[in-house]
């Protein structure tokens, strides 16, 4: 299940740092009920030494123009929030209605609406296109004994790998059964250079990448990739993902 929500700026612009990331996740875990977002900051969803917080969302959405290392919304934008947990996106969706003006970093910003979002009908193959940058890594052992993060590219076979092992493993603790993936993948279908992103969370590089990807997935892999997203970092706003439509040109025939 996803929500829409739509803000605009209270005053003439909202103004946030280009690496947002951390402010989107913050404005969330305080419009969930208390304990709710104390569970789910501290704990999450657990299996073994994994916490997996189960929910995704997207980058701001609107118009915008970047300047001097911010990002500035004149007008109204809007921000995806997808989860398996309904109850979660409940508790966002009430939290906010009720205090309807809120803050985004030092922005006070209107909720002018909120939307749930029909559910897309199973496809496969599908296309999905990444509403924030898709990440996908593992922590390699150098020679010296130090440990170095390895950002895979979409054209790594490990890249279409980590990530149906990763919808496995959030099925399985989420839902508590397993799930084959048989011929399951996730390749690129209109990705190039411009799409690698850098971002900074709390200090951190993280690497991902954004674009259009063909997913070749059974139906609960499917629902768990647009319900908790593709990839690692979903809470930390990577991995967000929708259908994707292609524009028909003019004058197409449908």
């Amino acid at each position: 299940m996803r929500l829409r929500l739509s803000f605009a700026p209270v005053e003439d612009v909202c103004i946030l740092p280009v690496h947002y990331n951390q402010v989107i996740q913050g404005f969330i875990y305080r419009h969930l009920a208390p304990q709710l977002a104390t569970s789910l900051h501290d704990e999450g969803f657990t299996e073994g030494n994994r916490h997996l917080k189960m929910f995704v969302f997207s980058r701001l959405m609107g118009n915008s123009t970047v300047r001097d290392g911010h990002i500035l919304f004149p007008n109204e934008f809007s921000l995806i929030v997808a989860s398996p947990e309904i109850g979660f996106l409940e508790s966002l969706a009430l939290h906010v209605m009720d205090v309807r003006e809120v803050y985004l970093g030092e922005n006070q910003v209107r909720l002018t609406s909120v939307e749930v979002a029909a559910e897309e009908p199973y496809q496969c193959p599908v296309l999905l296109q990444a509403l924030s940058p898709i990440t996908v890594y593992s922590t390699l052992h150098r020679a010296d004994g130090k440990r170095k993060t390895y950002y895979y590219s979409p054209s790594e076979p490990e890249f279409s790998e980590q990530i149906v092992c990763n919808l496995q493993r959030k099925w399985r603790v989420f839902h508590g059964s397993e799930v084959s993936a048989k011929g399951a993948y996730v390749k690129p279908h209109r990705v190039n250079t411009r799409n690698q992103h850098i971002a900074l969370y709390k200090g951190t590089v993280i690497k991902g990448w954004s674009g259009i990807y063909e997913a070749y997935l059974p139906e609960p892999l499917f629902r768990m990739a647009l319900d908790a997203g593709l990839g690692s970092k979903n809470s930390q706003g990577f991995g967000c993902v929708s259908v994707y439509t292609p524009k028909r040109k003019e004058g197409e025939l449908s």
